[in-house]
């Protein structure tokens, strides 16, 4: 399409593209995303298990002074652990509280469940009638339909557009249509076999910056209302209405995703609060002076016996920053439902 554009005649300085996904827009790097966002939330909370577990052994042992003589007092084990357990069973209930509370705006009386469904179905029905088939009822195959529809209507611009007289006009349409559809290839592939509940569909729908897309169509058809005809608004104007939808359906899939998340970790933490009470209780009661005595490769065992004891009677905690950091993040990027860019690196 560009082969006939004279290039003396067009600003090549103007940023007409979007980044595939969200890794090329954030300033960010790649591992620190992947811990935040895509890995597995109980390998996360292991990793900070066993760095909890080193850094507290090599504490106790090798700083200066060394802390395994207090250790070997009981006075010293009963104040922590007993401390713990209150920590446990307060934070355990702060949890399940915060989280039933989130979840209770699903509950309500029949005249707002039923006006819930009524808007539900009221989008569903707009969404078939604009792919052109019954929405599918799985959350990846939803969002694939409307990213389907909005790179057939960024093709049709592509192909629409190679009569327009404009240089600079036609290297835009060509810049932004091969981004739109270059990225729709990207998260349809990603969303492929995609199942909900373990964060591949949202972390791929994050991957579509529509809202960037959706102000470069309003740019073009301010920019170069003078250039444009009725068909080429016409064309620019459906792909702005695909791309609008795609917003509150990812939105509606993120809430649900929160909600997921949310009943999950309270399930998690209540599982993880049994051992640690446990574990706690046991330490009180046997965490005697000479207990525990001798070495292991050169560590006092009690040292490797009170950090293990502690760090499963942290795991609730744990489980609670693994989550809670994806969640935060993922809250932290998609602030904005509307074409605003709140980062510069978002786009």
């Amino acid at each position: 399409m560009t082969a006939d554009i004279d290039d003396s005649n067009v600003d090549k300085d103007l940023d007409v593209s979007t980044a595939n996904t969200m890794r090329e827009r954030a300033n960010e790097s790649r591992l620190k995303l992947w811990i935040l966002l895509k890995a597995n939330r109980l390998l996360v909370t292991g990793v900070l298990a066993v760095t909890f577990f080193v850094v507290f052994v090599i504490g106790v042992t090798e700083l200066p002074p060394p802390l395994v003589p207090q250790l070997n007092n009981g006075d010293t084990i009963d104040t922590l652990f007993s401390t713990m357990i209150s920590a446990v069973i307060t934070g355990v209930t702060l949890v399940v509280t915060i989280s039933q509370l989130v979840l209770s705006q699903e509950n309500g009386p029949l005249g707002e469940q039923r006006q819930r469904m009524e808007d539900s179905m009221d989008f569903r029905d707009y969404t078939e009638e604009l792919v052109g088939s019954p929405s599918p009822a799985d959350p990846s195959a939803f969002l694939r339909n409307i990213i389907d529809v909005s790179q057939d209507r960024a093709e049709a611009i592509r192909d629409g557009f190679e009569d327009i007289e404009s240089d600079q006009l036609r290297w835009e349409i060509d810049q932004f249509t091969q981004s739109v559809i270059g990225n729709s290839e990207t998260v349809r592939d990603q969303l492929q076999g995609g199942t909900f509940g373990n964060f591949d569909v949202v972390f791929a729908a994050l991957n579509y910056n529509y809202g960037w897309k959706i102000f470069q169509v309003e740019r073009l058809l301010n920019d170069h209302e003078a250039d444009l005809g009725e068909r080429e608004n016409e064309l620019l104007n459906e792909l702005k209405t695909a791309l609008s939808m795609f917003g509150p359906a990812r939105e509606h899939v993120k809430t649900l995703y929160f909600e997921w998340a949310l009943t999950s970790l309270s399930q998690l933490i209540l599982y993880a609060a049994i051992p640690a009470l446990a574990v706690a209780g046991i330490m009180m009661v046997i965490g005697e002076a000479g207990t525990f005595p001798g070495s292991t490769l050169g560590i006092e065992n009690i040292a490797l016996l009170v950090g293990a004891s502690l760090t499963i009677t942290l795991l609730p905690f744990l489980l609670l920053v693994s989550y809670i950091s994806r969640i935060v993040t993922l809250a932290k990027r998609t602030l904005a439902i509307e074409p605003l860019i709140l980062r510069e690196s978002q786009r």
